[in-house]
C-alpha cells in the first residue's frame, strides 16, 4: 500500500466503530475497510485502554476484548468492557446455536445459516421442563432470543420478523473446547432443570 493510501484511512473510524460494538464485513462496509490495513496501529490505541483488538478476516469480524491481566482487581488499568452474566436459558440457547452452527458448516457450503423462531423453539423445548401453558413457554424461549439479539449472536433477517441469523462471531465466544464438552453440559442442564427423567 503506497503512502498516500495509508494517508486516506481513517484510524478513528476504525477504533470508533469498534468501541460501539462489533465490527461485521457485511454491514459496517467502510469501517472494515479501514480496519483490516490498521490493524498494527488499532492494536497499539487500544492496547492503552487494556483492549485487545479480535478480527477474524474469515468469518468477517472484529470485536475488542479486555486483556487477561486487566481481570485482575490490582491491575493498573480498570476494566472498561464489562463483563455480563448470562442467565441460565440464555447460555443454553447459546450453547445450542453454536452447536447448530457447527453442524451447518460440517455439511453446508452456504456461509449463513438461518434459522425461523419455530426451529429455534423445537430447538430449546428439548431442555426446558414439561409445562402445561404451552403458550407462557414460548414467550420464555422468545424472551431469551431477544436477549441473544441484544447480545448480537442472532439478527432478525429484514421483513422476516420470525427469521433469524446465527451471526458467526458466536464462533468466538462458544469455543470449540467448550464446544466439545457439549453433551456433559446438557446432561448438567438437564439435572438442572429437573428434566432427568427425559
Amino acid at each position: 500500500m503506497t503512502s498516500a493510501a495509508k494517508d486516506e484511512l481513517d484510524l478513528s473510524l476504525a477504533v470508533t466503530q469498534l468501541v460501539k460494538g462489533v465490527v461485521y464485513r457485511d454491514t459496517h462496509e467502510k469501517a472494515w475497510q479501514h480496519l483490516l490495513p490498521l490493524q498494527a496501529q488499532v492494536r497499539d490505541y487500544v492496547g492503552v485502554m487494556g483492549l485487545t483488538v479480535v478480527i477474524d478476516e474469515a468469518e468477517g469480524y472484529a470485536f475488542l476484548r479486555s486483556k487477561p491481566d486487566v481481570d485482575d482487581e490490582d491491575a493498573a488499568v480498570p476494566r472498561l468492557i464489562p463483563r455480563r452474566a448470562l442467565s441460565f436459558a440464555v447460555s443454553l440457547l447459546l450453547a445450542l446455536l453454536r452447536k447448530k452452527l457447527a453442524e451447518f458448516d460440517a455439511g453446508n457450503s452456504d456461509t449463513r445459516l438461518i434459522l425461523t423462531r419455530d426451529q429455534i423453539v423445537e430447538m430449546v423445548r428439548l431442555f426446558m421442563p414439561e409445562s402445561s401453558n404451552e403458550a407462557r413457554l414460548v414467550d420464555q424461549i422468545d424472551a431469551q432470543v431477544n436477549k441473544v439479539v441484544d447480545l448480537g449472536f442472532l439478527r432478525r433477517i429484514k421483513g422476516q420478523d420470525a427469521t433469524f441469523e446465527v451471526r458467526r462471531i458466536l464462533k468466538a465466544f462458544v469455543d470449540g473446547q467448550w464446544l466439545s464438552e457439549f453433551d456433559q453440559r446438557l446432561a448438567e442442564y438437564a439435572r438442572q432443570l429437573g428434566g432427568e427423567d427425559r
